[in-house]
């Protein structure tokens, strides 16, 4: 993934996603000046590992001015494993239930730029619905089925 950073458009092209991801979460955006999200490029000596560093500035009591740094660090192959996982039960669990094209609810849960960006306690409501409607699809067939083996049992 890293190489594709030398690729100038898709260098642009994840920047927007990124921010727009980010952004979506806030209750005001923040004006392009005040933020700034993206891959900055290949690294070769870095290897598999991803390194983000942030900084949040802000004003505190008595107008006081503040500021927090982080950085981050970690190998990025495997790092999104586990979302990609949950998408694509959440994805087997639609087609379970006879559902096509996107998945709305999971897609604002698993991916930066879904086709409904929805803020992240929202997504989680829905996806939880989601899982519950599946559960319960899942108990009826169950139970259908169970009874239908018991009605021809008895013939």
């Amino acid at each position: 993934d890293f190489l594709n950073m030398l690729e100038q458009s898709r260098l642009k092209s994840k920047r927007i996603s990124k921010t727009e991801s980010v952004q979506s979460q806030l209750d005001t955006r923040l004006p392009a000046d005040c933020i700034h999200i993206g891959p900055s490029d290949y690294v070769p000596w870095q290897n598999d590992n991803k390194v983000c560093f942030i900084r949040m500035e802000w004003r505190g009591f008595g107008d006081v001015p503040m500021n927090l740094e982080l950085r981050l660090s970690v190998e990025d192959s495997p790092n999104s494993a586990g979302v990609a996982i949950d998408a694509i039960r959440c994805a087997k669990l639609g087609l379970d239930r006879g559902l096509a094209g996107p998945l709305e609810v999971i897609s604002a849960c698993t991916m930066k730029s879904p086709p409904k960006q929805m803020r992240d306690s929202e997504a989680r409501k829905a996806l939880e619905e989601f899982l519950a409607e599946s559960a319960s699809t899942a108990e009826e067939d169950t139970g259908e089925a169970a009874l239908a083996e018991a009605a021809g049992g008895r013939g």
